[in-house]
């Protein structure tokens, strides 16, 4: 008997030791990291005075811009696809251009990324020091396929357009930077554009800007890098623009944190009445502010924007990157007439580079978590759909093909048992799922 009862206990230590450790998968699908208390309802704030004079927008229109006379619908710019539909204009994704190797850069750039210590000096001390060492360590806990690449390589940059030609991504939204102004861990990289939209403008794929945070940025810098980039890029084939139900085509660029100046700053660039308004010049445009705290949204209405997007890829990270909570902004976002753009992602693990937030990475659990999210974006109806990301490596987000990869001291995640290709399928197939459903919302 006591043979008995000792091998019971056994097996049901086994049992529990099972389904504590599925639970622990599964978590990763859904937010449970202390944000349950964000979802309730959000208070809705009075249209702004000079978004009264909007004309009133037909059924068939899901998105506006902040501005009376240009209320902006996909529908019609590229009937939402190229010519043969392998590709879809209202899927957008991240793209980074700050890798470099010494074969074309004659050293290493990001790849070598340091490693970044916590605010608090008494955790920091338990974590280790210094810089990833490549070829066989980079700032990546994933390896990609054409390895620790320069995104000045040719070769890359053509894979990189063939890849997402096959994810039927139709708008690469590129990190950009000004000339001569890189992020603390890069190059300046503004004389690739060039080449980024003659490959894209190849396979049809149109290119947006997805303005960083750099040092003195203001309201009135990024006026200027507005001129700068409309004027050089603006006529180009791929340089993606949002038609509006007045005919005008409007540039579309997306500002990562926004909420770093004060909506009083924007409200001067981006309201009709704004001391330097941008507004019906040939300088505007469609903007989209990040939406992280749920009081940015106030701040991005009163600051004069079109819309918000989310950006991470860590469902629960924050307040708008929590998929609970997009509902509630969605409908924010259309009593005020401005689009709501959710982020989705395949995963996220940024440990290799910050070795202390392993509390916010989100396991791929095979592709069901990229799906899940894909799945949550969809439910809100948007009329663009924001990819985090196609190479943002650092924080394991990438759709890019990934290789297994093991070396004398470290062991890389990868897609198996699945393909290199798994994401760009997933992609793809949730692209032609949406593109499905729009028609369905429209008729």
């Amino acid at each position: 008997m006591a043979r008995l009862r000792k091998k019971a206990c056994v097996a049901l230590f086994l049992f529990t030791l099972f389904i504590f450790g599925t639970m622990m998968g599964l978590r990763t699908l859904k937010p449970s990291d202390g944000f349950s208390d964000l979802a309730p309802g959000l208070e809705l704030m009075p249209l702004a005075a000079d978004r009264m004079d909007r004309r009133s927008v037909s059924s068939d229109v899901l998105a506006s811009s902040a501005h009376g006379n240009a209320v902006a619908n996909t529908k019609i710019v590229y009937a939402n696809s190229d010519s043969d539909g392998s590709i879809y204009y209202d899927i957008h994704i991240f793209y980074y251009v700050w890798y470099g190797n010494p074969r074309v850069d004659g050293k290493y750039v990001h790849w070598d990324h340091v490693l970044v210590p916590h605010w608090d000096p008494k955790i920091a001390a338990s974590y280790p020091k210094g810089r990833h060492i490549p070829p066989e360590d980079i700032g990546s806990s994933f390896y990609p396929e054409l390895g620790p690449y320069s995104s000045r390589d040719p070769a890359v940059l053509e894979s990189h357009m063939e890849q997402l030609r096959a994810a039927a991504a139709g708008v690469l939204v590129l990190s950009w930077y000004p000339p001569g102004v890189a992020d603390d861990n890069g190059e300046p990289t503004e004389d690739l554009v060039p080449a980024i939209l003659d490959s894209a403008n190849r396979r049809n794929i149109k290119v947006a800007f997805h303005i960083q945070p750099y040092k003195g940025r203001t309201d009135r810098t990024v006026h200027d890098n507005i001129r700068y980039i409309i004027d050089k890029y603006g006529k180009h084939g791929a340089f993606y623009r949002y038609k509006s139900s007045t005919g005008k085509n409007l540039p579309l660029f997306y500002i990562y944190d926004s909420y770093l100046t004060p909506p009083e700053s924007w409200a001067n660039l981006l309201s009709s009445s704004g001391s330097h308004s941008i507004r019906n010049t040939p300088y505007d445009g469609v903007f989209i502010a990040l939406i992280v705290e749920e009081k940015h949204k106030h701040d991005i209405l009163s600051g004069g924007f079109d819309g918000m997007y989310t950006y991470f890829a860590s469902n629960g990270f924050s307040f708008g990157s929590s998929h609970q909570n997009w509902k509630a902004i969605k409908t924010f976002c259309d009593v005020n007439n401005l689009m709501f753009i959710p982020s989705v992602g395949p995963g996220y693990i940024d440990t290799s580079i910050r070795p202390w937030n392993n509390h916010n990475t989100r396991n791929r659990v095979n592709g069901k978590y990229y799906e899940t999210s894909l799945q949550a974006a969809l439910m809100v109806r948007p009329e663009i759909v924001t990819i985090t990301s196609f190479n943002e490596w650092h924080e394991g987000t990438q759709i890019e093909k990934a290789l297994p990869k093991k070396t004398q001291t470290r062991m890389y995640l990868d897609y198996l048992p699945h393909k290199p290709e798994l994401y760009l399928e997933l992609t793809r197939k949730w692209a032609e799922q949406f593109n499905k459903e729009k028609e369905q919302w429209l008729m």
